[in-house]
């Protein structure tokens, strides 16, 4: 019997050459095998007679090889094996491509299953690449013969090769414990974990395998809701410093414009909250420019105000010196010590334009001291050398799964917290649609706002087509002349990924590099050359990326070419033209979000959607994006077309796949929270529930791992 947590270098017949590439796809241990599980099914379960086969179909034989041989085809560099395969009706050919080994494993008189694609060539028709597998009565098939599951893959290991490896585990393992209690799987119809396990891999029809779907998506997001029910409840016991708001007034009053009713809802909201001791938890969402950043400025002087500290983490340099940039814009007068502490740079100001270039170690003492109540930075902030004296509240950008973990290493460094928990926001510039708010961030309180600024210009938006592309780039040229600036988002390049491998950063980054490099060099030399071109992109070392954007905030730069995810929420108000090359390849929201980027100043904003997709729906996503006037509704649709896996990044919120998918599914999202939900109501610390209670404390690991 092989226990789930045993690591697979212990487990016999799974050799070194294999456990490299399992590492790759995060294997490590039988669980990690075990719930590997497949992305979609081949229905390969009848054996067809060869006479009955036709050109297109997909079928099994069953036959003897009579014939095989190999041999090289120089035109083209491949090694070609080619089998004849006879039963009792007829032959046919099968033909294998650059897999030499076959000549030596299918011989002459043994018999097979043969699954795969029937094709025409030669003038008759034949197997191209069939999957085989040896045939004998006793055992049981794997890859032929069956309802065939497909894994994501990884280069060097197939899913066929996963298949081998996967099913003598599979019947080794012992009785797995049931963590769903007996009566919701009934009232949900879920199958016992012992058969799903064994239906979503190897499943006899695909009823049964849609059924194991169902079950271990039901299960993550299940625990999903029992996660956030148990934080929410375990925050209603913590205590936190207390707020004085009442100068919110008086500090709203000061600014040279008024806040939309939205941003006053959203503001009232987190103030309420600052003003009790129990500690906010709260995601506040808002387009790109709807002013999310003042919101939290505001929090953050009255909470200096009370003679408490603030730390406000942004996860880029750039982003992080321009929040700390408009908080001195909107508030020069703050004496209370607002710093920026990054990696790459460090800087003090005490208001009245009495701001210095500082040493780290010297804002390090000062932050310990409590002498700065406002600390803006990256996640330089959470570094060793970092300690706080009163940390009063903590705000987030675009990162609202940094709370859980990473809040208790911060709470470690507040030296003056006495048990207390900082308050805590994250802000978000992408539209979450209400399903996947209240499943991923179920343990967070919402604030939306839904209105941009007052007096702000619609952005003019465009798809356009190949056919007017000269026409546009002649339109941004004379906005250029006439002292404009312009943002070129590079389009996004597909991974080739002919068996479900799943891209690493590197992959990615390095496509996006690549993306960047190449739009450069056509904008700067054949479109653009009398204009100055610039390009920004992750690999870029801090001080480069810093000089880049100086310049282009200098307007000493007139085009900015970088990709999808760098700087997300930089604020330049005479950029007004945004460009996205191949708009088709990014989600509707993703698309809204570039858009928000331009709009920001006096003049008129534009932007332009570059596709030469002859699709239909590409066309018709893109004039969504034309048409949307708010970003939630967009946001729905891009949820409704891609999947939550695409809309999100599976990356980003932890969660496996099998849940991701189930998030388009509402009745199922809506019937796990309140199963969890009832089960916490009559047992709030698990007592009666010991495994559900220690599968959820593996399940949080899994999602927040340390």
């Amino acid at each position: 019997m092989i226990e789930l947590e045993r690591p697979l270098d212990e487990i016999r017949g799974i050799g070194p050459r294999f456990l490299v590439k399992l590492e790759k796809l995060g294997i490590k241990s039988v669980k990690d095998l075990i719930w590997h599980f497949p992305t979609r099914y081949e229905d390969f379960s009848r054996v067809y007679p060869i006479s009955e086969l036709s050109d297109g179909q997909e079928a099994t034989v069953r036959g003897k090889i009579t014939e095989i041989t190999g041999r090289r085809s120089f035109r083209r560099h491949l090694f070609i094996v080619e089998a004849i395969i006879s039963d009792e009706t007829d032959s046919i050919r099968a033909v294998w491509f650059n897999q030499p080994y076959i000549k030596n494993t299918l011989r002459p008189g043994r018999l097979a299953n043969f699954s795969g694609k029937v094709a025409y060539g030669n003038g008759s028709i034949y197997l191209s690449n069939p999957t085989y597998e040896l045939f004998t009565e006793e055992e049981e098939t794997k890859h032929t013969a069956r309802i065939v599951p497909v894994y994501p893959e990884t280069r060097g290991l197939t899913s066929k090769g996963l298949r081998f490896l996967i099913k003598p585990v599979l019947d080794e393992i012992g009785h797995i414990p049931e963590p769903i209690p007996e009566n919701i799987r009934e009232s949900e119809r879920l199958p016992e974990i012992n058969e799903a396990i064994r239906n979503i891999h190897f499943p006899e029809n695909f009823e049964d395998a849609s059924l194991a779907k169902k079950r271990f998506a039901f299960e993550d997001l299940f625990f999903l809701g029992l996660m956030n029910e148990s934080e929410k409840k375990r925050l209603a016991r913590e205590k936190s410093l207390s707020v004085d708001v009442k100068e919110a007034g008086e500090i709203l009053e000061n600014l040279p414009f008024k806040l939309t009713e939205s941003q006053k809802k959203s503001l009232d909201e987190i103030l309420g909250d600052l003003q009790k001791i129990k500690p906010m938890n709260r995601l506040l969402q808002g387009d790109v420019g709807s002013g999310k950043t003042i919101i939290a400025a505001t929090a953050a002087i009255l909470t200096a105000k009370s003679g408490h500290q603030t730390a406000f983490m942004a996860p880029t340099e750039i982003l992080a010196r321009q929040h700390y940039r408009t908080f001195l814009k909107f508030f020069p007068e703050f004496e209370k010590g607002v710093a920026l502490f990054t990696s790459g740079e460090t800087r003090i100001s005490y208001g009245h334009g009495l701001e210095a270039v500082s040493d780290k170690r010297k804002i390090s003492r000062e932050i310990a001291e409590g002498k700065i109540k406002v600390i803006i930075g990256t996640h330089a902030l959470i570094q060793k050398n970092v300690d706080f004296k009163n940390l009063c509240l903590v705000i987030i950008d675009e990162q609202h799964r940094f709370g859980i973990e990473q809040r208790k290493h911060l709470i470690s460094k507040n030296k003056a917290a006495n048990g207390l928990v900082p308050h805590f926001f994250s802000m978000s510039a992408t539209p979450i649609p209400r399903t996947l708010s209240l499943t991923i961030f179920g343990d967070l309180d919402i604030s939306l706002i839904t209105e941009l600024p007052k007096n702000r210009k619609e952005i003019i938006t465009k798809a356009v087509a190949p056919e007017n592309r000269t026409k546009a780039y002649a339109f941004i040229k004379n906005q250029v002349k006439k002292g404009r600036q312009v943002f070129v988002i590079c389009p996004r390049i597909e991974i080739p990924n002919p068996n479900n491998q799943i891209p690493n950063k590197s992959q990615i980054q390095n496509l996006e590099i690549k993306s960047v490099k190449e739009e450069y060099e056509k904008l700067s030399k054949k479109i653009f050359p009398e204009l100055q071109v610039a390009m920004l992109h992750g690999r870029m070392k801090s001080g480069e990326k810093g000089k880049v954007m100086n310049d282009f905030s200098e307007k000493n730069i007139d085009v900015l070419i970088t990709t999808s995810v760098v700087e997300v929420g930089v604020d330049i108000p005479n950029a007004t033209i945004m460009m996205v090359e191949g708009a088709e390849r990014f989600g509707l929201a993703q698309l809204y979000q570039f858009r928000g980027r331009v709009g920001r100043g006096e003049h008129q904003s534009f932007c332009f959607l570059f596709s030469d997709s002859e699709s239909k729906l590409a066309a018709q996503r893109l004039k969504s994006v034309v048409e949307a006037k708010n970003g939630f509704e967009l946001a729905e649709k891009d949820l409704m077309i891609r999947g939550p896996g695409e809309f999100l990044g599976v990356a980003q919120t932890g969660m496996p796949d099998i849940a991701m998918k189930a998030l388009q599914n509402p009745e199922l999202v809506g019937n796990a929270r309140i199963a969890a939900a009832k089960i916490l109501e009559k047992d709030p610390g698990l007592k009666k529930h010991p495994l559900l209670a220690e599968r959820l404390r593996k399940f949080k690991k899994e999602i927040h791992p340390e």
